[in-house]
């Protein structure tokens, strides 16, 4: 194959069952400089199945027709969320030895974890491999922070180390991770990073309890203590223990930027938009009006703790049973900014762009189903929980100092600008 084009089969876990099919190939070449058309092409065997489901009932509808994709270096939206994210990237260079810039979007798929996100896996032959390897175990947290360490420092660990620290998930952020095994459940353990000047994985985890009392649907977590520092477990609300197989169920998952059908970085920008997501959710969920109503709690959350760092891929849809749902949220983290005037999301808020003040999130709630009455109820409720945030935190054992350096996200006077700057 000419190194200007690769390829590999894709795999689905057909929903409802253990089994685990070939469903297309997919094809990747380079039409010009940093420019690739992906052409991504269903199996007429899988195509004859009664179960068949799509990868993406809208952006990879079934058909036997090759469909191309040029966004996202030629890989449709579905496949890259099953990818690794850009912690596993950095796993992946050190395993194959090569820098970032010469490894291929297809090679990151053939090289990322066993249990990537959502019902996906990838490989060289139509048929599956088998798993490469059991899961990790919270007794090998230890080890797997201190390679995770060794990894940040200089980019290269021994290669039986390397086959232990898997690249994890696409679900979770930049941050270190590793997927373990515990009690018949999968979690995403979310590991502490070497310069870390404070218990990110605490704060994360009393954040994300404060938005479940604040009314969100969040995902399960849990503090694993490892000697004398924590690991974030996240439940891994893709998987689904079946006692009858001995083995997980995976879900479907796609995220919020394959809903939006928009680019990573700032090129893409243009669609990041939380009315555009919840519009989308309309055509997209089976309970759309709820789960509408719950990303503008989501937007509203985000802006009270500026967690800025809201971007499409941080939102998923998991295909249940009964078909597909906005996700539990899973991270989100605030960030201390100096700023007074104003404070933005990564996602468009209402009609005054990014701005996330109470002026700008009333000005579209009608996307989110809601009049401006039920927006400002809902907005009220949440604010007497995280106004409550600091003894919130002190009982879930943050630190004091970790309280004061977080003081300027929480609850800044910008939020709650109800005119727009210039209004008279």
């Amino acid at each position: 194959m000419a190194n200007d084009e690769q390829a590999c089969y894709v795999y689905i876990q057909l929903p409802g069952t253990m089994e685990t099919v070939p469903c297309a190939s997919l094809k990747v070449r380079l039409v010009g400089a940093g420019a690739f058309e992906g052409t991504f092409t269903y199996g007429k065997r899988y195509l004859e199945r009664p179960e068949v489901v799509a990868l993406d009932p809208f952006h990879l509808p079934l058909s036997t027709r090759p469909q191309r994709f040029t966004k996202l270096k030629g890989i449709p939206g579905a496949v890259r969320d099953a990818s690794a994210d850009a912690w596993g990237r950095r796993v992946i260079q050190a395993k194959l030895q090569r820098p970032e810039g010469d490894i291929q979007e297809v090679e990151y798929l053939l090289n990322g974890p066993d249990d990537g996100a959502g019902n996906l896996s990838f490989g060289r032959t139509a048929t599956p491999p088998a798993p490469r390897r059991p899961f990790n175990r919270t007794h090998q947290l230890p080890a797997l922070i201190e390679a995770a360490e060794k990894l940040e420092e200089d980019g290269r660990l021994p290669h039986e180390i390397l086959e232990e620290l898997e690249p994890g998930t696409s679900m979770g952020g930049a941050r270190p991770k590793v997927t373990v095994e515990d009690d018949h459940r999968v979690w995403l353990a979310k590991l502490p990073e070497k310069a870390d000047r404070h218990n990110m994985q605490r704060i994360e985890y009393a954040t994300l309890e404060l938005a479940r009392a604040s009314g969100l649907r969040v995902c399960g977590t849990r503090l694993e203590r490892v000697a004398n520092r924590d690991a974030l477990m996240l439940d891994r609300f893709d998987r689904e223990w079946n006692p009858d197989a001995n083995a997980y169920w995976r879900y479907g998952l796609v995220s919020g930027l394959t809903v939006i059908d928009a680019e990573d970085g700032y090129l893409g920008r243009e669609r990041w938009s939380y009315p555009l997501l919840a519009d989308e959710l309309r055509r997209w969920s089976v309970k759309s009006n709820d789960d509408r109503r719950e990303l503008f709690l989501r937007m509203v959350f985000n802006a009270m703790v500026t967690n800025n760092d809201d971007h499409p891929r941080n939102h998923a849809l998991l295909q249940t049973r009964g078909g597909w749902r906005l996700s539990p949220a899973y991270d989100i983290l605030p960030v201390p900014m100096v700023s007074v005037e104003r404070r933005d999301l990564a996602l468009e808020v209402g009609r005054f762009g990014r701005a996330a003040s109470l002026y700008n999130i009333l000005s579209h709630c009608d996307a989110f189903g809601l009049s401006k009455e039920e927006a400002q109820a809902m907005i009220d409720g949440m604010l007497a929980v995280v106004r409550g945030w600091r003894e919130f935190f002190t009982e879930r054992g943050v630190e004091q100092r970790s309280i004061e350096m977080l003081e300027p996200a929480m609850l800044p006077p910008s939020f709650f600008r109800d005119t727009p700057p210039g209004a008279v």
